[in-house]
């Protein structure tokens, strides 16, 4: 097997976690604000555990999970880590398509130092 699938491990980990935090923030957003009585605000966690939609995201963390074992197999953590940072970049891009999230130029000069800082810290 070349080299190049030994990456969808960690594409597959970073496509699991942003799908994850995108459908949580989504569905979340649907509950309303977290309730100020403790008691109320545990109702509100318990019923947001029980969601089917909001446990997909976390079926998605756990199968990240799985996948970065897989990738740890194949690449030494220094190299394969930076690739996590991607996830940031993922996130941003897409809550903004998805979610009507503001992108701002800092948040885009965030992203693109991301991206360059990726790239150095897997050459080197």
């Amino acid at each position: 097997m070349p080299r190049i699938f030994d990456y969808l491990y960690i594409f597959i980990t970073i496509g699991f976690t942003v799908y994850g935090q995108l459908v949580l923030k989504w569905r979340i957003s649907k509950f309303g604000p977290l309730p100020e009585d403790i008691l109320e605000k545990l109702k509100f966690l318990v019923s947001l555990l029980f969601d089917p939609v909001i446990f997909t995201g976390f079926a998605a963390g756990f199968l990240a999970s799985l996948a970065w074992m897989a990738a740890m197999t194949k690449f030494d953590l220094s190299h394969a880590y930076p690739f996590m940072s991607l996830n940031f970049v993922v996130v941003i891009v897409l809550s903004g398509w998805l979610l009507s999230e503001p992108i701002t130029p800092q948040k885009i000069l965030g992203i693109s130092l991301i991206m360059l800082g990726t790239v150095v810290a897997a050459r080197g």
